[in-house]
């Protein structure tokens, strides 16, 4: 990366500057998208309310929403094992789809209506914050998606929340695997030539964080706990990971930004 970036300063941990974490020599940050950035579940479930109220059809749409995002990692899991071949999230989302509205005993959708549902994955609102904490970040940090969202959809997510993202990196371009398997974040370190201990992975999902950290990338936890809606709470894990935030505003203020 070219030395006339600056640097970040030392990690900020709840107010206290972390004496185990030295952050300074990161120049790039990288965004888990689904959950981290955008609210998948108030967007989903509300499609769902529509499509289905058009069809007549009733169901709790908030656990069909949840249902379906549950499919989302054995699905993934699948793929790298080598138990299935590899498919964008469109074409899975599709194939889940029809497995959860049986499950919950929603019919009379018609192919329309299922496509109409997957496309909502394409238009996810930003938390409130997110836009300006991007911005602010990005004075200091080169910022990407690393998401295991395809391409084509990262940018109409980028596009739709007006999010002020260098560059857009997929699972999609990493020998067509998905987070977590490895060959996704070092694939994400050579794209942009820098060395993992000058990378952040940004998530709210432990496991995504633990296993960038893994490979020697510095790791930023954000908490969202309505990523499932209010009625399932997400809690904050230990404080195991280099930065621990509250949004991205309070991650651009640890960051020193």
């Amino acid at each position: 990366m070219s030395s006339t970036r600056p640097a970040a300063p030392v990690a900020i941990i709840a107010g206290h500057v972390s004496a185990r974490t030295d952050l300074s020599a990161v120049r790039v940050l990288l965004f888990d998208v689904f959950g981290t950035l955008v609210d998948w579940h108030t967007a989903v479930a509300d499609e769902l309310r529509a499509v289905g109220a058009a069809r007549g059809a009733q169901a709790d749409w908030g656990a069909v929403a949840d249902g379906w995002r549950a499919r989302y990692a054995p699905t993934l899991d699948r793929v790298n094992r080598g138990e299935r071949a590899w498919a964008n999230l469109d074409v899975l989302h599709r194939e889940t789809l029809d497995d959860v509205l049986a499950e919950h005993g929603v019919d009379g959708l018609d192919d329309g209506d299922r496509d109409r549902l997957v496309a909502a994955w394409h238009r996810l609102p930003p938390w409130p914050e997110v836009r300006d904490g991007l911005t602010r970040l990005r004075a200091r940090f080169v910022l990407a998606t690393l998401s295991n969202g395809h391409v084509a959809l990262l940018v109409d997510l980028a596009r739709h929340g007006e999010l002020p993202f260098d560059t857009i990196l997929s699972a999609e371009l990493a020998d067509r695997r998905y987070k977590p398997d490895p060959t996704v974040y070092r694939r994400a370190l050579e794209l942009l030539d820098v060395a993992p201990g000058e990378a952040m992975m940004v998530a709210t999902h432990p496991s995504d964080l633990r296993a960038a950290g893994a490979l020697g990338l510095r790791t930023g936890f954000v908490h969202r706990p309505l990523e499932h809606g209010p009625d399932r709470p997400s809690p904050a894990p230990a404080p195991e990971f280099d930065v621990h935030a509250a949004d991205l505003l309070d991650l651009a203020r640890q960051l020193g930004t």
